[in-house]
């Protein structure tokens, strides 16, 4: 550590800026986050400047003087290349102030770090002026991982200290306090629901300290399987989680972004093959949350586009467990980005319309064939790989064209992802010549022509022919 590192109340002190541009305008933003009220001295301003700063900061249209920066605590030299930095620091610095000259290390007496600002909470990373790139590279890194009302909990927290402090004994305070950030209170306030987590806070002060903490149960989409669609509070939360849940449609290369000592359970089913029945996977989840555990139940997809979210929701509800839900990009979204096909577009479709192509147990979806013919909007399918015989006869039978352009997306957004397209009336022939086998998505309507797949309309006729 070359640089000791403070945090420095600029309430009480004056901070001075020489500079009348874009460099000075940036440091007086600094300042005015951190509640001080500059005094940029130059002898003219930008009008960007004046507009942005006017009834923030004081400014001075003249050339500094030494006695410009008496009282300052700091002074920021922040001017071009052809005014004088190195005597305009000393100046400064003969008044007792401490000096930070832009693009000038060897004349700072300070840097000015790359910040992550949370509010009451900061977070600062400097590399000494040496590569501010890097610090900036850093920053964005670290935002990633912060949640965005990280400031707000520390807020809550500081609200309680003096209640903790009464009410927990002193050896318990610190596990206390680790199991609230990583606990159902935490969760509440980050999710913007202070008020509840206020009532949760004033029983687990008053819980003994005996008791078994509360866990958190959060069902996060891990999108369409494309790691880099993952959410940023996704990825904060599986690096958090004590145990995850996961399904088939969830791969390694996103279970590999999770804690390295998380548990990991797999819970997935494939068409009415169940690794684990669902209610085994809820009855898990509450037991795993009574055990004081952070638990992930990690679905593909959006949890609530026919991911069975809402149904784990109410059973969590219904044991008194908390949950949290956090949402995915969902297979119709991501897989019809990665084919470069809108799923409404002014010129061939105003609506979009989801349905699943499979319902709950071995019965036929309940869908009114003759509505959805009739749309001819976009119609999305999921899981329709195996009723897609059926979907097209019912469409066909209810008035929608043979020639509708189809698409069928395979394992959207991956790195094996298959698009294949051609007409409505050879939907189960395009899927069979496509080899189509894994998770698929099919889209039907005049957007799916838009596709960015093999059209397969020659090869499925040639061998309707040959048969």
């Amino acid at each position: 550590m070359k640089r000791f590192p403070a945090f420095i109340d600029l309430n009480a002190r004056a901070a001075v800026i020489v500079g009348g541009g874009a460099q000075a305008l940036a440091k007086a933003r600094l300042l005015i986050a951190a509640g001080a009220r500059p005094r940029l001295i130059w002898p003219s301003f930008a009008a960007g400047l004046r507009a942005e700063l006017d009834g923030k900061a004081e400014l001075v249209a003249r050339p500094p003087a030494p006695g410009d920066f008496d009282g300052a605590g700091l002074a920021f030299i922040a001017v071009d290349g052809d005014a004088d930095a190195e005597a305009l620091a000393r100046m400064a610095k003969a008044a007792g102030a401490l000096v930070n000259v832009v693009d000038r290390p060897e004349l700072c007496d300070f840097t000015t770090p790359s910040m992550i600002d949370r509010g009451r909470l900061t977070v600062a990373i400097s590399t000494d002026g040496a590569a501010p790139v890097l610090g900036r590279k850093l920053r964005a890194d670290i935002e990633a991982l912060l949640p965005s009302r990280a400031g707000a909990l520390a807020d809550f927290a500081a609200r309680y200290r003096g209640a903790v402090k009464a009410r927990v004994a002193e050896g318990e305070r610190r596990r206390f306090w680790e199991r609230f950030f990583d606990g159902p209170v935490a969760a509440q306030v980050l999710a913007g629901d202070e008020a509840g987590a206020h009532e949760t806070m004033i029983e687990a002060i008053n819980r003994p300290s005996q008791e078994q903490p509360e866990g958190v149960v959060h069902i996060v989409g891990a999108g369409p399987g494309d790691p880099d669609l993952l959410t940023v509070k996704a990825l904060r939360l599986l690096q958090g989680a004590d145990v995850i849940l996961y399904d088939r449609l969830v791969g390694e290369d996103i279970l590999n972004l999770a804690r390295r000592d998380a548990e990991r359970v797999y819970v997935g089913k494939a068409n009415a093959h169940h690794a684990v029945p669902q209610s085994d996977i809820e009855a898990r989840m509450i037991a795993l949350a009574r055990e004081g555990k952070t638990v992930v139940r990690l679905k593909g997809g959006d949890p609530f586009i026919f991911g069975r979210g809402g149904e784990e929701v109410d059973a969590l509800r219904a044991a008194g467990v908390r949950v949290f839900v956090t949402p995915g990009i969902t297979a119709a979204t991501g897989c019809a980005a990665a084919a470069g096909m809108a799923l409404t577009h002014r010129d061939y479709a105003q609506a979009v319309t989801f349905v699943t192509g499979h319902a709950k147990g071995d019965a036929d979806p309940d869908l009114d064939w003759a509505a959805l013919a009739a749309l001819k909007n976009t119609l999305v399918i999921y899981m329709g790989v195996a009723t897609a015989a059926k979907t097209a006869a019912k469409l066909l039978d209810h008035g929608r064209a043979p020639s509708t352009p189809v698409a069928v997306i395979e394992n959207g957004t991956r790195s094996d992802q298959k698009i294949v397209k051609g007409a409505l009336a050879d939907l189960p022939a395009l899927i069979a010549a496509g080899r189509i086998e894994g998770p698929a998505l099919l889209v039907i309507g005049e957007v799916a022509a838009l596709a960015d797949g093999q059209t397969l309309l020659s090869l499925v006729r040639q061998e309707r022919s040959a048969a």
